[in-house]
């Protein structure tokens, strides 16, 4: 046997050899029995799908799914008939437990006053594409209310109430007359307000126009502005008009002009005299 062929056969050799070894090992892994740890776990009720704001839950809304007992989660349920039937306070997203803590009362029903913590109130507005913000004031957002108003002859705007929650959204329609009875389409913003900030919101969507200005959330300090007047806004001059009461009357009276300026120094000048001719001449500098 040449040197070539026993090479080929001390190589035919090896791999035979490796591959019963592999074989044999892999036949004493599938032959091992499986170890499963098992995890402490208990029933949680969550949700089957994403549910909005005021649902009101029934038995294909909530599912229950195996949750580790070493993490508990505070206020959940452990049956679905505890939560079946009653309102949601927040949205909740697909498989996220459903705790008390979203959920209004069992007699409170369901909708949006569900949604409206305790002293508080809930005021909606009318609003076109552009005082909506184009189209960013959504529900969760908080923006600040600019009122424009007119009060002895004169136009005012001013921030008459600031940081207010975004309940709902949406577009509603409107007939636009009883001859034609056309629907046109109009923007309902519902704001969350205490009774007096939704008192001021009524009495400026009544007697004036409203603009929302949409904020940052992280931004919490409230608006503080002295509002604008429209002849300020329009007169170059930097001093605001200026309020007076006359015969208790309160007047806004345009501020006084700027003083004229100085007039302008005597020029220096000085007397020659040429022999028998006396001139006054103006010294230039």
């Amino acid at each position: 046997m040449n040197r070539g062929a026993r090479v080929f056969v001390v190589v035919a050799i090896a791999l035979v050899a490796a591959g019963a070894a592999t074989y044999a090992v892999y036949q004493a892994i599938q032959q091992m029995p499986v170890r499963q740890v098992e995890i402490a776990s208990q029933p949680v009720v969550v949700a089957a799908k994403t549910l909005p704001v005021g649902a009101l839950l029934s038995p294909g809304d909530v599912k229950l799914a195996q949750w580790p007992s070493k993490n508990t989660v505070v206020g959940a349920f452990p049956k679905t008939e505890d939560v079946v039937g009653r309102g949601l306070m927040a949205e909740v997203a697909e498989n996220e437990p459903i705790t008390e803590r979203r959920l209004a009362p069992r007699e409170a029903g369901a909708g949006l006053p569900t949604a409206i913590p305790l002293g508080m109130r809930a005021v909606s507005v009318k609003v076109n594409e552009v005082i909506g913000v184009a189209g960013f004031v959504v529900p969760g957002t908080r923006v600040d209310l600019v009122a424009s108003m007119e009060s002895d002859k004169e136009t005012k705007a001013r921030t008459i109430v600031s940081n207010l929650q975004v309940l709902a959204s949406g577009t509603r329609y409107d007939q636009q007359s009883a001859k034609d009875a056309k629907p046109i389409p109009s923007t309902v913003v519902t704001l969350l307000a205490t009774p007096e900030d939704a008192e001021r919101v009524m009495l400026a969507s009544a007697d004036g126009k409203i603009l929302l200005v949409l904020r940052n959330p992280l931004d919490t300090e409230p608006t503080k502005t002295s509002g604008v007047r429209l002849a300020s806004l329009m007169d170059s001059s930097t001093e605001p008009p200026v309020e007076k009461t006359v015969k208790g009357r309160r007047m806004v009276v345009a501020a006084p002009p700027p003083p004229p300026p100085p007039p302008p120094p005597p020029p220096y000048m000085v007397e020659a005299i040429r022999g028998a001719k006396r001139s006054t001449e103006e010294v230039k500098k």
